[in-house]
């Protein structure tokens, strides 16, 4: 700045004394049409030169002012994105820190702004679920159809947290299952290299009652490493058990054998799909076939599952089964888990006194070797003879 005011001062000096020194001012005369214009050299040079000043000047303070309207501008364009993403980045906190409520404010506040519509949404609908506000979670899966985007868009991940949460809202009616379904169908091809969707495959199966697809999953789900042989055993006593209800309903029970008979050997060995099919036979009254798939193991040294197991059938002709649990007690007066399982077997079958017998012997071995359902069994027991002061005492000491 400096230098451009010392060239200015010098040429004002050089023009201000030239014509002094050639005793000449000079003149110059612009004509266009009617218009002429006249001037000194001097005054010209004068002019031109503040002219040209006046110029940079108004550059110098324009380009500022440009970059203080582009700052400025920037500022008021994005502030409201930057403080979408703060909020959503504190939502994500929230919700790790499991403060749900504040989590779902503050993602369903940013989702449209944050350029995260969908991940904001699903974790506000997934807040919102563990609160149990059904209708807000309702609102954000609802939200999640307008700002639908693609699985390459989100990843397989914000599929399956989508399903995971119209599966868990199932009490908003059929229309859930029914997007859920879509869903799944969509991306099909991937349920056999990812045991997520495999598992939200098979509880959708279930939850149509389509068991018998649910049945055919099974097979891949063992396959599967990560996922729990406990659940996978969850899902086989409610796929078979549905199977074998729908076939006997819907056609008979030739059908329901014909379909026992067809299953694998290791299948059948499978104690949930085992007790699944004595449980429609049980509660169809279809004791010859019942029997006689029992009477095996009872009259080996059965294990403490299956004799749990067998507690729940509602037996109503036990009689034949009796006499083999009976021989077992002969030989060992003293077993817990044959007390247990005639008392249960005896109250099922309308025996009172037997089954009434079989608690308190269970009730007098030292160690308190009995549970809260052979409490609960021994109630009904003494219910059945009318004594209703003792059955009380006993539920009492289940529900403390």
């Amino acid at each position: 700045m400096k230098k451009l005011i010392i060239l200015v001062v010098l040429f004002f000096c050089a023009v201000a004394i030239s014509p002094m020194l050639i005793n000449e001012k000079g003149y110059i005369l612009i004509a266009m049409g009617d218009l002429t214009i006249e001037s000194t050299v001097v005054t010209a040079s004068i002019m031109l030169t503040l002219l040209f000043i006046t110029l940079l000047i108004s550059l110098k303070v324009l380009r500022g002012g440009l970059k203080l309207s582009f700052s400025t501008w920037n500022k008021l364009i994005f502030a409201n994105r930057r403080k979408a993403l703060r909020e959503f980045n504190q939502g994500i906190t929230a919700y790790a820190l499991e403060d749900y409520q504040q989590a779902e404010q503050l993602l369903a506040k940013c989702a449209e702004k944050s350029q995260f519509e969908q991940t904001a949404y699903l974790l506000a609908a997934s807040a919102a679920q563990k609160q149990n506000l059904i209708s807000n979670t309702k609102h954000y899966l609802t939200a999640l159809e307008d700002h639908r985007q693609t699985m390459q868009e989100t990843g397989l991940e914000g599929i399956l947290i989508k399903i995971k949460l119209l599966l868990e809202q199932d009490s908003f009616g059929h229309d859930n299952l029914e997007q859920a379904r879509a869903l799944i169908d969509e991306h099909h091809k991937h349920i056999g290299h990812d045991a997520r969707l495999l598992s939200l495959e098979i509880n959708l199966c279930i939850m149509e009652q389509r068991f018998e697809s649910a049945v055919e999953y099974l097979t891949s789900a063992r396959k599967q490493k990560t996922i729990d042989e406990h659940v996978i055993k969850e899902w086989g006593k409610s796929a078979f058990y549905g199977a074998f209800n729908n076939i006997i309903q819907q056609k008979d029970n030739n059908a329901l054998t014909d379909y026992w008979q067809k299953l694998a050997k290791k299948v059948k060995q499978r104690e949930e799909v085992l007790f699944a099919y004595c449980l429609v036979l049980a509660e169809n009254n279809i004791i010859e076939p019942l029997n006689k798939i029992l009477i095996a193991p009872l009259k080996k040294e059965a294990s403490q599952a299956f004799l749990q197991n067998l507690r729940t059938l509602p037996l109503q002709k036990p009689e034949e089964l009796i006499i083999i649990v009976q021989k077992h007690l002969h030989s060992d007066p003293h077993s817990a888990k044959w007390l247990s399982c005639l008392g249960h077997m005896a109250l099922s079958g309308g025996q009172f006194q037997m089954a009434d017998k079989a608690f308190h012997s269970l009730m007098n071995i030292e160690g308190s070797q009995y549970d809260d359902i052979d409490l609960k069994a021994f109630a009904s027991a003494l219910e059945g003879q009318g004594e209703y002061q003792k059955a009380n005492q006993l539920l009492r000491k289940v529900t403390n």
